[in-house]
């Protein structure tokens, strides 16, 4: 067993700290993210170990010796909260000047302590009448990609493993962010529009924890066979039964209980933090 440890910036000492607690024979240097990352090779004991990375805000992740990242063959990601730094309807709901309204059925769902349907259908009823311009300026002038989005898929591509972009949110961003970034799949809620207004309804049945799941299963089931891996990075309630249909399964700047769930958790560093967690 390895130790990973990640943050924007480690201090050496740290780093020898670990690998003198944990038995560890040999400390690697990470160059696939834009963190500092070091890998502590075959340890002994990982006894210590959280309670030192979290006073010194480091991520850290025990990772197998056999995990091998050209055995990953499909990295799944959510999107609002994940892929990009916001909550695509929150900020609608702002610019209507009803955040507050939103992000309360937001933040609830996030929680568990609404169905995530129901929420959606809350949400989207505050945003009735809303014009299609407002969704077209919160991409342009709010949606920004979570740190090393773009590196970890660029990474996906090399290895030749499948990516899927899946979201209780809406097409109208996913599709967006398809074209962008070049993901091999997408699922998310289709706004009904008419005459350029929100009607507060969605187009077929909702995308809701339940469908996330399914098509990360299918896909896995699909496409990661054998000792193939399937990656799935979340951040929310309604994203645990995704990430538990993956063999590896990834809390990105996530809520208690979905780190508590999780494979790892990445806090401090950004999404190609993923990357290390293979040797």
């Amino acid at each position: 067993m390895h130790l990973v440890v990640q943050a924007p910036e480690i201090a050496t000492g740290n780093v020898k700290a670990l690998a003198q607690s944990t038995g560890g024979r040999s400390i690697v240097a990470l160059k696939r993210s834009a963190c500092d990352a070091f890998r502590i090779e075959h340890i002994v004991t990982s006894e210590g170990t959280a309670a030192f990375c979290a006073a010194a805000a480091l991520d850290f992740a025990l990772v197998p010796n056999d995990r091998v990242l050209d055995r990953v063959r499909l990295i799944a990601m959510d999107m609002d909260s994940t892929l990009i730094t916001i909550e695509c309807i929150d900020e609608l709901a702002d610019m209507l000047g009803i955040k507050d309204r939103v992000a309360a059925i937001t933040a609830r769902a996030m929680r568990g302590e609404i169905d995530f349907a129901t929420s959606v259908g809350e949400r989207l009823a505050l945003l009735r009448g809303a014009r299609v311009g407002a969704l077209e300026r919160v991409y342009a002038e709010r949606l920004e990609l979570s740190p090393g989005a773009e590196r970890l898929l660029a990474a996906a591509k090399r290895i030749g493993a499948a990516t899927l972009l899946v979201s209780g949110g809406f097409t109208f961003f996913t599709e967006r962010l398809q074209s962008r970034l070049g993901f091999d799949h997408v699922l998310a809620n289709t706004l009904e529009i008419d005459g350029g207004v929100l009607t507060g309804r969605v187009i077929g049945d909702i995308v809701d924890a339940a469908a996330k799941a399914r098509i990360v299963r299918r896909l896995r089931d699909e496409l990661a066979t054998g000792d193939a891996l399937a990656v799935a990075i979340g951040d929310g309630a309604n994203d645990l039964p995704m990430l538990a249909e993956a063999h590896v399964s990834v809390a990105y700047r996530a809520k208690p209980a979905v780190r508590a769930r999780t494979t790892h958790a990445i806090d401090h560093c950004g999404l190609d933090a993923v990357l290390n967690l293979f040797v």
